[in-house]
């Protein structure tokens, strides 16, 4: 059983997304992305250059409250760097404040920023802590049914990273960071039947010659919350091991009861035929709060708004989530 330090309430602003929407309507506990520049007095016109960029990626930055003290999670970094520190400079972060960097798999829509942010955090700070796993280093692809291959991005060395200034810790273990207020999980089990990771999906081999099949990416790891008085808030930032695998973990390892959950659930493209499945288990979860994104896919959000009510505040770029 983790044990986390519980927090008052979380600050979870998206930095990087593959959507823009401030013109839906929102639970009152979520602030689209216009209105917070608004009333923060970051947006006295309304034009392209004073909004953010949705990109195809992922990024979170999460502040924990406890009391007078606040730590600060950043949760991969999206695509790249120059989209990761121009919604950065519109939504006013403070890099210096970060207290530790997490990269939840290792994939360049989250990680191509990831040099970028640790270098801008290092401006500040020296000694925070970037967790990552080993398996997060070879190189990736998918191959299509027809043959074609996306040959992705890799990620930048730990050598690198440690140069930019982070305290880098490459394990597979869970790790409880910036004083107990986050978990980082282990790898995650796969328990359901339908869930079986990314088709397709493949590394380099070892002798770098060929493509070895890696459907399962057991490099992807979730983070976990624990806010009093309500229960487990969990980010899962691309759901390779099927949303419903982490959050059975989430649940089995959690303090709390789960409260509420947030990130890309990757039922687009291949997987989009599980479904009807996963929306089946989520509602078995009772959450309150469901903030799906990123790589979800049209077609799933579309299945979710009909069976989910208030809870499900999709999310969007530049939105800010009160907990």
């Amino acid at each position: 059983m983790t044990t986390l330090r519980p927090v008052d309430r979380l600050d979870v602003l998206v930095l990087v997304d593959n959507a823009t929407d401030s013109l839906s309507t929102t639970p009152k506990n979520v602030v689209p992305e216009w209105a917070g520049l608004l009333a923060a007095g970051r947006l006295p016109t309304l034009s392209g250059e004073a909004i953010c960029r949705a990109h195809h990626g992922f990024s979170l930055l999460i502040t924990a409250h406890i009391g007078d003290e606040a730590r600060t999670l950043l949760l991969d970094a999206g695509p790249e760097g120059a989209t990761l520190l121009h919604n950065a400079a519109i939504l006013g972060v403070d890099f210096g404040a970060i207290d530790a960097v997490v990269l939840s798999h290792g994939h360049w829509d989250h990680g191509g920023g990831l040099l970028a942010a640790l270098e801008a955090i290092g401006q500040s700070r020296t000694g925070f802590g970037c967790y990552v796993h080993p398996g997060m280093f070879a190189q990736r692809g998918t191959q299509r049914p027809d043959g074609t291959m996306f040959v992705q991005e890799r990620l930048p060395e730990p050598a690198r990273l440690t140069k930019a200034g982070a305290n880098v810790v490459v394990t597979r273990e869970p790790q409880l960071i910036a004083d107990g207020v986050f978990s980082v999980s282990g790898e995650v089990p796969r328990v359901t039947s339908y869930e079986v990771g990314l088709p397709g999906h493949v590394r380099r081999s070892a002798d770098g010659r060929s493509w070895d099949a890696d459907p399962l990416i057991m490099d992807e790891r979730f983070v976990s919350v624990h806010v009093k008085d309500k229960g487990t808030f969990v980010f899962s930032a691309c759901s390779h091991a099927g949303i419903v695998n982490v959050l059975t973990h989430a649940r089995d390892v959690s303090p709390a009861p789960l409260y509420g959950a947030m990130g890309g659930l990757h039922l687009s493209g291949a997987t989009e035929k599980i479904i009807p499945d996963t929306v089946r288990d989520l509602k078995r979860f009772g959450l309150k709060l469901f903030a799906p994104g990123h790589c979800t896919g049209w077609r799933a959000i579309s299945a979710m708004a009909r069976e989910f009510g208030d809870e499900l505040a999709p999310s969007a770029v530049g939105k800010r989530y009160l907990i």
